[in-house]
């Protein structure tokens, strides 16, 4: 059972839905309490508390938003998900901004619906806890600029911790869009250096011809342009720490001149005959596998160990699902803020659609993915059809839809929802094309009804 003595108000004025959801939801384990018209509903609210509230939008006597306000008056606390068969993006913003937690339009699928209460239910109670917690949970959620609190991340949140004690060259690790550089940021903010520079260099972003005279300087004269001394910036940060990005750029040539200032913390400008001191914290980061270019010998082993004394791995997004809810939060109060717009939460079929998804840009992807749905969006809620994310995700399984899919790919790992979206969507696109349009015809060929199909094409923006 997964909350299963939680309590149900169904408020339905069809009295086939209501049993059919009576049934469904005690067979599952809820109580459940029902209501045949709104002013019913409203009554029972007033008088008893319910952990979740089901409820038509459209109702014989009152309105379905109604009986939301009543609920949400007596008891904030009940979660509220409103079902219908006529509502419009305006009805479901709406029925969020008055306090619902979601809408599900009919017809829908048993399995989705049940799975939507339980996430719902989950919710409240990790709300309870939240209130619970207080200041303390929200502490947690943060570390400096890096938002979650997923197991892996508060791994992390310790190693900066520990490391920032200390002057041990760092490696951090990870794939492209991951936050490097936050990590990067973090230890030097913890440590004894914060008041001295953070100064960060992009290695891949540099030309090889000026990347020298950019790290370590140059004495006037020592080439064409060079009209004065220029202190690199190692030099400028003395005292502080530098973050070289993307360190398995560098040549081989400025390799082996790094590994001197590396080792002894000595540099010679471009152009000088005298080495000067630096005193400098070295944090570099990468999304090679440093271990295999240096077996390919496009960078030096000894040079490897030095900037890899401690190695921080960063966890891709798919594997911290646990903080996308936050992440996505956190982007959606900041460029709503800096958009100005008034954008207060992503409906959890939005979210759904965030957690199905890869994110093969990571963290980088989904702050762009939220900036851009912000810009977009109409509503004041960021809903699934204003989620910039339709298109992108379109593209993505329309490039799997054709493949024969492989049941020795299961112990590879898969994502099931994806393969069927996939197969679901090529037998709607192929049925259209034989019966030339006609959505009858489309729906006899796959034994579905008419409305079923309506459902269907418009749950995959095939319309």
């Amino acid at each position: 059972m997964n909350d299963n003595r939680a309590h149900i108000l169904i408020v339905d004025d069809e009295l086939s839905m209501r049993q059919l959801l009576e049934y469904m939801l005690t067979r599952e384990g809820y109580d459940v309490t029902c209501a045949e018209n709104g002013r019913k509903a409203v009554s029972l609210v007033e008088h008893n508390s319910y952990d979740l509230l089901l409820c038509d939008i459209r109702l014989g006597d009152i309105s379905g938003l109604d009986v939301l306000k009543a609920c949400k008056k007596h008891h904030p606390g009940t979660v509220v998900i409103m079902i219908s068969a006529y509502s419009t993006t305006e009805t479901a913003v709406d029925a969020m901004n008055q306090g619902a937690y979601d809408y599900v339009p009919k017809p829908f699928n048993n399995d989705e619906l049940l799975e939507t209460l339980a996430k719902a239910l989950k919710l409240r109670t990790v709300e309870q806890e939240k209130e619970t917690l207080g200041d303390q949970l929200k502490q947690n959620l943060h570390f400096g600029m890096i938002v979650g609190n997923s197991p892996p991340m508060q791994h992390i949140y310790k190693m900066i911790v520990q490391l920032a004690k200390t002057k041990t060259n760092v490696l951090i690790t990870g794939e492209s869009g991951t936050g490097k550089e936050l990590i990067a940021r973090a230890i030097h903010q913890e440590s004894d250096r914060r008041d001295h520079p953070f100064v960060a260099i992009n290695c891949g972003g540099i030309p090889e011809t000026l990347m020298e005279s950019e790290l370590f300087g140059h004495k006037k004269g020592s080439f064409t342009g060079a009209v004065q001394d220029k202190p690199g910036l190692f030099q400028q940060a003395h005292q502080g720490t530098i973050f070289l990005d993307e360190i398995g750029e560098l040549s081989v040539g400025i390799q082996v001149k790094l590994l001197r200032v590396v080792q002894e913390r000595m540099v010679r400008p471009v152009g000088g005959t005298e080495d000067g001191a630096v005193d400098i914290r070295i944090i570099s980061a990468t999304n090679k596998h440093l271990e295999k270019e240096v077996i390919a010998g496009k960078f030096r082993e000894d040079l490897f160990y030095r900037l890899n004394v401690v190695e921080i791995k960063l966890p891709p997004l798919r594997e911290r699902k646990a903080d996308l809810r936050t992440l996505a939060q956190h982007f959606l109060e900041k460029y709503s803020k800096e958009i100005g717009k008034e954008i207060s939460k992503l409906s959890s079929y939005a979210l759904d659609m965030l957690q199905k998804y890869d994110f093969p840009g990571n963290i980088r992807e989904l702050e762009n993915l939220l900036e851009r749905s912000v810009a977009l969006s109409s509503t004041n809620i960021i809903l699934p059809d204003s989620l910039a994310l339709s298109v992108h995700k379109r593209r993505w399984i329309e490039g799997i839809k054709d493949r024969r899919f492989d049941l020795d790919d299961v112990a590879k790992g898969v994502s099931l929802d994806d393969i069927i979206e996939a197969i679901e969507r090529a037998y709607l696109k192929k049925a259209l094309e034989c019966s030339n349009g006609n959505k009858n015809k489309a729906a006899e060929f796959l034994g579905i009804s008419f409305r079923s199909l309506r459902y269907r094409l418009d749950k995959l923006n095939l319309e």
